[in-house]
């Protein structure tokens, strides 16, 4: 099967959200669930002081869909939201 890259965009509950922690947690998760450590971060300017977490990640397509691991993000305490925003085949 092939690889899968998805996209996880993260929204914290304020701007007062250690991004970094939450950063290394949220990895952590991905990490766990795709069985691979390639990943790639981003932090994405919102409003007012606020930043989204963007998470690249490689997971095998035959998990299926990445969207339980956003689930289970978007269950943190420190998040208001989680979503799978990209997914795209790997090629090559």
């Amino acid at each position: 099967m092939a690889s899968v890259i998805a996209t996880v965009k993260i929204m914290p509950t304020s701007p007062d959200v250690d991004i970094e922690a939450l950063e290394k947690k949220a990895v952590s998760e991905i990490t766990t669930f795709s069985g691979s450590d390639e990943t790639k971060t981003a932090i994405e300017p919102i409003a007012f002081g606020l930043k989204a977490l963007n998470i690249t990640f490689v997971v095998d397509e035959a998990k299926g869909s990445p969207d339980p691991v956003a689930e289970t993000i978007a269950k943190y305490e420190e998040v208001n939201s989680a979503e799978i925003v990209d997914v795209r085949r790997a090629l090559g």
